[in-house]
């Protein structure tokens, strides 16, 4: 009786740990959407910010330029972040399904 209460214990806490993390890991694919979003934009804003600072002999465009290049770089990271976050998160709701064949 004992062990056939643990196995639905252990089955319960189980699921809800994967209910939790599949809401998380689709939190995270929403804001993955939103700065790959805010990426392209920036990527776009610098295109053209190279281009002006290339054919300008104004330091303002070439400042402007080395900022949204920084802008890209920064959102970049942003992106990859989430996405390695979100791996995690696929990783341990991997492991905790194998756990559940396991029962």
């Amino acid at each position: 009786m004992v062990r056939v209460c643990q196995h639905r214990d252990d089955l319960m806490s189980i699921e809800t740990k994967l209910f939790k993390i599949n809401d998380a890991i689709e939190a995270l694919q929403r804001e993955e959407g939103l700065v790959a979003e805010e990426l392209r934009y920036h990527q776009h804003i610098d295109d053209d910010a190279q281009r002006d600072a290339a054919v300008s002999d104004d330091w303002q465009d070439r400042s402007f330029a080395r900022n949204t290049s920084a802008d890209v770089i920064r959102f970049e990271k942003a992106l990859a972040d989430v996405a390695a976050r979100r791996e995690r998160l696929e990783r341990k709701r991997d492991k905790l399904l194998s756990r559940l064949g396991d029962l």
